[in-house]
């Protein structure tokens, strides 16, 4: 329909024209397998804005023939919830089959709205996809959590808006009447920012502002045309996830004027201080680590705060932390560290405990040499023994490395005293 928004319009009711998420739905695709296979189990879909969340669940209750109730968990309450679910029940009495209820932004409901689910997902009297732009281990309770896959999607990159741009220019009925000459895509692709929603829009917007016969598309045009405003905040699109990268990037470059400004930004554009909150941990671990282990002490005692402050007086525990971690020496080696183990873990394989690191709570396994050996470090000066703990294979491989800053000096130095050669090298 005419009257219809473009990306409503072209809204695939198949996985053949849905575009991006090949890790989900591509040949060997789980939610393809699952769709393939006709029984799909309750599932929390995790990405941006604009990737396809409604979309896969609109397809999924289409081919699977299920009833689709939907429900958002901004305007949507415990009785919408209780509603939905009676109405699932009413259907179980006609051997149907049990429908599909999807939740827009799950993460906004409360507990005590999720808690109203538990059981219907547990009986199987509906099956939920919950849709979300936050990461559901913080936004979504552990009892729902534990009853539902997570999958994430991701931003819809360069040759995937270029895919959905030429299906729209080829395919809709409304676009067909015009004739678009695209001399450039940077700026539509960038302002797009992973969304093919806001692509869609973008799209729209060119087209509806010209009355042209010939409706060109380049950079200047499309930047001209949107005219945005710096100073806008879209919490849920590309500028949430731009500024947040600058918050962090400001922090990690020991700015912090920068990085009050950034938080200014992201508090009168609305953001939620948990979010904020939870990044700032992140930091202190990521980015300030081992040079300054008291940082993720203040940044988790703010994000506590935080939880029990809420705004506007939460502002300035946020402000607090930020220019705390600004300021402070930095340090990325416990990053890279467990980083480079998981790489070698990946490498190596499940390499063999060494025996007398293992535990032998049986006779069997005493006898087997389990534990065998073992020096027990508090039993000795100093609280330490020259001892194998890495496999045999392994035994001297170095991976973590100290950084050049005081804490970690101190670290080393200690280390060498302890192993002697095996730190000094």
């Amino acid at each position: 329909m005419a009257n219809q928004p473009l990306a409503e319009r072209l809204r695939p009711t198949g996985l053949d024209h849905f575009i991006g998420q090949e890790h989900l739905v591509g040949k060997d695709g789980v939610l393809r397998k699952m769709i393939e296979s006709g029984s799909v189990s309750s599932i929390i879909l995790w990405g941006p804005p604009g990737v396809g969340k409604t979309t896969l669940a609109k397809i999924i209750a289409n081919k699977l023939e299920r009833p689709f109730y939907t429900l958002s968990a901004i305007s949507s309450g415990v009785k919408d919830v209780r509603e939905a679910i009676e109405k699932a029940k009413k259907q179980q009495f006609f051997n149907k089959p049990n429908p599909i209820l999807f939740i827009d932004e799950i993460h906004r409901f409360s507990k005590s709205q999720q808690d109203s689910l538990l059981g219907a997902v547990e009986q199987g009297i509906v099956t939920l996809i919950g849709a979300t732009t936050e990461n559901p281990s913080f936004e979504v309770i552990t009892p729902l959590l534990s009853r539902c896959q997570v999958y994430l999607l991701k931003p819809l990159d360069k040759s995937h808006l270029e895919q959905l741009m030429y299906f729209a220019l080829e395919n809709d009925v409304e676009l067909k009447k015009r004739n678009l000459n695209i001399e450039e895509t940077d700026a539509l692709f960038r302002f797009s920012g992973g969304d093919a929603r806001k692509l869609l829009n973008i799209i729209e917007t060119l087209v509806s502002a010209d009355n042209s016969e010939t409706i060109t598309v380049n950079n200047d045009i499309v930047t001209k045309c949107l005219q945005q405003n710096p100073s806008a905040y879209d919490k849920n699109g590309e500028m949430h996830y731009d500024i947040i990268s600058a918050f962090i990037k400001s922090i990690r470059g020991s700015d912090p004027d920068a990085a009050v400004y950034w938080l200014a930004r992201m508090i009168e554009g609305g953001e939620d201080p948990k979010f904020i909150a939870r990044r700032l941990v992140i930091s202190a671990a990521e980015d300030i680590g081992l040079a300054n282990p008291n940082a993720l002490l203040l940044a988790n005692t703010g994000f506590d705060a935080i939880t029990k402050i809420g705004w506007p007086e939460g502002r300035i525990i946020l402000s607090e932390v930020t220019i705390y971690l600004a300021g402070s020496p930095k340090s990325n080696t416990a990053y890279c560290a467990v980083d480079d183990a998981i790489g070698l873990v990946k490498e190596t394989g499940n390499i063999p405990v060494p025996l007398h690191l293992r535990n032998a709570p049986t006779k069997l396994m005493k006898e087997l040499g389990y534990g065998k050996n073992y020096k027990y470090a508090h039993a000795y000066k100093g609280n330490f023994v020259d001892q194998q703990y890495l496999p045999d294979s392994l035994k001297n491989k170095r991976i973590w490395q100290a950084g050049n800053n005081p804490q970690e000096t101190s670290m080393l130095e200690r280390l060498k005293k302890w192993w002697g050669k095996r730190f000094n090298e």
